[in-house]
């Protein structure tokens, strides 16, 4: 009886022991999910340098700051989280990433970065009327077909910068190159990988989409902008394009001098084109959170046309600037919404 009653007791323990296992797997492992969630609101003051040797230095109280929002691999206890959080949601891998590896994911959002880098440079010494130069280095290869023979070969990042021997100055002088080649005959390409070591690959050319020959890349030109005072960024270990617009007020204002915050703590988010146009970005209510959360004054939110193909594939599609506005009064922030259409909205509004 009593080594019954012990054995029983032993079982009990087992069975609540493993219920107690299998509870904290379930809660701390790692699902085939994401959480996005508000990130951190950060002086751009303070990762970028405008070589001032000869311009006149400025002196401000306030800051312009980016935003960014958090991505963490899904556990149990975060799913339980984001349901019960606001400016919370939750993704599959196939929502964030599309078909692309987690380190194709990497490379895009690191060129991401680089080009708002470079685009926030050249629009801050166009609007400030001083002169650069637009050197261009290749085409960055943004895809790769599973068709073309450089699957695998090339990669998100590389800079595609000659083929067969020969040098181009735009993107468009290779495309007319290589379409000009028969479809499937040899092929060399030049290029520099992530790092920057230059290789040559060979392969065949492909057809693609328009019955002419290709190598089967998805490309953008690849700038860089040579100006003198240089500029140096760096911002750490935070990707993607959104911090163009607050890279470019920063540049600008340590450039001509002015002091755009005038004691203001200010945040904002919104991609560069080259025309100056503000970009639609994602994730914009969680922006504006770590926005309020940290104590900014204004929130400068891209003004963003919604286009009627924009409509058709999503019926209820809103701009940045109205998910901002929806945002801020579920947050019941003090913060001065301001919406921009371009950098130069931007400044004036600043400076008035």
């Amino acid at each position: 009886m009593i080594k019954s009653k012990k054995s029983f007791i032993k079982k009990r323990w087992a069975v609540a022991s493993l219920i107690g296992i299998l509870v904290f797997l379930g809660v701390l492992l790692p699902l085939p999910y994401y959480v996005e969630m508000p990130g951190t609101t950060e002086n751009v003051g303070e990762m970028i340098k405008v070589d001032q040797a000869s311009l006149t230095q400025k002196s401000e109280e306030g800051s312009l700051n980016l935003t960014t929002v958090s991505m963490m691999r899904a556990t149990g206890a975060s799913l339980i989280y984001a349901a019960l959080t606001d400016f919370t949601d939750v993704y599959s891998k196939k929502d964030m990433m599309g078909n692309q590896t987690d380190a194709d994911y990497n490379r895009m959002n690191a060129f991401y970065m680089a080009s708002a880098q470079n685009a926030a440079t050249y629009e801050a010494f166009k609007l400030a009327g001083k002169p650069f130069e637009l050197d261009y280095k290749g085409v960055y290869v943004l895809d790769v077909l599973k068709k073309s023979t450089f699957k695998d070969v090339l990669h998100i990042a590389d800079t595609v910068t000659g083929v067969n021997g020969q040098s181009f100055k735009s993107s468009e002088e290779l495309m007319t190159y290589i379409k000009s080649q028969k479809i499937g005959a040899k092929i060399s390409v030049q290029y520099t990988d992530e790092a920057g070591k230059a290789k040559s690959a060979d392969g065949k050319t492909i057809k693609i989409a328009d019955g002419k020959a290709g190598i089967g890349i998805t490309l953008v030109d690849h700038t860089e902008v040579k100006s003198t005072p240089s500029v140096t960024i760096d911002a750490g270990a935070i990707g993607g394009p959104s911090a163009g617009m607050m890279f470019t007020l920063e540049i600008y204002s340590q450039l001509t001098g002015q002091d755009l915050t005038n004691g203001r703590e200010i945040a904002g988010t919104g991609t560069i084109e080259k025309d100056g146009k503000i970009g639609r970005i994602g994730g914009i209510d969680k922006k504006i959170a770590t926005a309020s959360r940290n104590g900014a004054q204004i929130f400068l939110a891209p003004d963003d046309e919604i286009t009627p193909e924009m409509k058709k594939v999503e019926p209820g599609v809103k701009s940045n600037y109205q998910e901002v506005l929806a945002a801020a009064k579920k947050l019941n922030t003090k913060m001065k919404i301001v919406p921009v259409k371009t950098v130069q909205d931007a400044i004036d509004y600043l400076k008035e």
